[in-house]
């Protein structure tokens, strides 16, 4: 006998592929968006209120803490609750403490608006990562997710576009509108058009219409899956650390520097651009050679570009360096969910990626917290920038550990 999961599975064809990687690509394009736009707008913001620099350094940190949360509920909610309603409520809530970031009237206003968004971004994330991945056959898992993740990279060139078009002439604001009110609008498309994970709705065990997933300890560490958890959760710490950290304070740093806004602008956009071609392009060779080498060649790409941004004086210089920023630095966060999304089960997917996500959201918080702190005891960038080398050979040999394992089947 058929269940109702195993009916509405087989519903889902060609047309719901399509629909599920569009919309998701579409969410991550606006994700991308409410991730770059604190740091487009940072400088603006700061002399518009007179906030420091460790105010500064704590709404960035704090729009990523509220990440981590985000991201862990979201998961889980995602085991239980299905993956299309968690990702409907998540994308409401971005939107709306979006636009409330462009009404802030004082630092703790600023610091709830962007916790908050934060914390629907953060629920998105995991199930954007199952549904792409679970709609595809297993050989395109990591392409699958790859596509949907440079969405984000693109979504953040679209916000540095708008802050240099805007920005400059005090208009800050518009980068939070778009932003906000986007995300609002592509909630009815989501409701009607985007379906359920045909896989989840197949494999996920029911008892009186109550869905029952494993406990948060059997899906991390049960199985032998310790060591993978752990070595999961290390490279994403680090690896978002000094993502978030670049995409936050480069602006900022560059301005100090003496660069113009118009120009920051361009750097941004070629961090991002850098970062949609790393996404496609390195998700894309993980399907079809060896995951080490692939990673190998990322993480000493990410050593190359921090070394050119922290010695260059030159513009020509530091355009290249964000823009291989970016491409290594960007495509490695794409390996990383790439990589969360396939050695998990299905029943236990959103949980599994869902901790790893939130872990590296942490991480995401600590980057930017950190170089705040140490800006505003007088590090100068340059020095900054090269202290982050020691930690992505952390992160490189942590997910050396993860390709070795096997990969789990659909």
């Amino acid at each position: 006998m058929q269940t109702a999961g195993s009916i509405q599975a087989q519903m889902v064809g060609r047309s719901g592929v399509v629909a599920t990687l569009a919309l998701c690509f579409i969410i991550a394009l606006l994700e991308g968006v409410d991730n770059q736009s604190m740091g487009v707008a940072a400088p603006f913001v700061a002399r518009h209120f007179g906030f420091s620099p460790a105010q500064m350094g704590l709404a960035f940190s704090i729009g990523s803490l509220g990440l981590l949360p985000g991201a862990m509920l979201g998961g889980r909610l995602a085991d239980r609750l299905g993956r299309k309603p968690v990702l409907i409520y998540s994308v409401v809530v971005f939107g709306i403490f979006s636009i409330m970031t462009a009404h802030i009237w004082d630092a703790n206003s600023l610091i709830f608006s962007r916790f908050m968004t934060g914390l629907g971004l953060g629920a998105a994330m995991p199930n954007l990562i199952a549904l792409v991945s679970e709609i595809v056959p297993d050989r395109l898992r990591r392409t699958a997710v790859s596509f949907m993740y440079c969405g984000i990279p693109l979504g953040g060139a679209i916000a540095s576009a708008i802050g240099a078009l805007s920005v400059e002439g005090g208009q800050w604001r518009h980068v939070f509108y778009v932003g906000g009110f986007a995300p609002l609008i592509l909630v009815p498309l989501l409701i009607f058009l985007l379906p359920e994970s045909r896989n989840f709705l197949a494999s996920t065990v029911q008892k009186e219409g109550r869905i029952r997933p494993a406990a948060i300890s059997t899906v991390l560490f049960g199985e032998r899956r310790t060591v993978l958890t752990i070595a999961l959760w290390v490279t994403f710490f680090f690896t978002l650390s000094i993502l978030f950290f670049l995409m936050n304070w480069l602006p900022s740093l560059l301005v100090r520097q003496g660069i113009k806004p118009a120009q920051v602008g361009v750097i941004q956009v070629l961090f991002n651009v850098g970062g949609a071609v790393g996404a496609m392009g390195f998700g894309w060779l993980m399907d079809r050679t060896r995951a080490w080498m692939v990673v190998l060649c990322t993480y000493v790409g990410i050593v190359v570009a921090l070394v050119v941004l922290s010695q260059s004086g030159a513009l020509g210089m530091i355009y290249l360096g964000a823009a291989l920023a970016g491409l290594f630095l960007i495509g490695a966060q794409s390996i990383l969910y790439g990589l969360s999304a396939v050695y998990y089960p299905i029943v236990m997917r959103g949980t599994g990626s869902g901790s790893a996500v939130a872990v590296g959201r942490f991480g995401s918080f600590f980057g930017p917290f950190a170089a705040g702190e140490l800006l505003a005891m007088g590090f100068a960038p340059p020095l900054l920038i090269g202290a982050a080398v020691p930690l992505i050979v952390i992160a490189l040999i942590s997910t050396l550990v993860v390709v070795k394992r096997p990969v789990v089947k659909n």
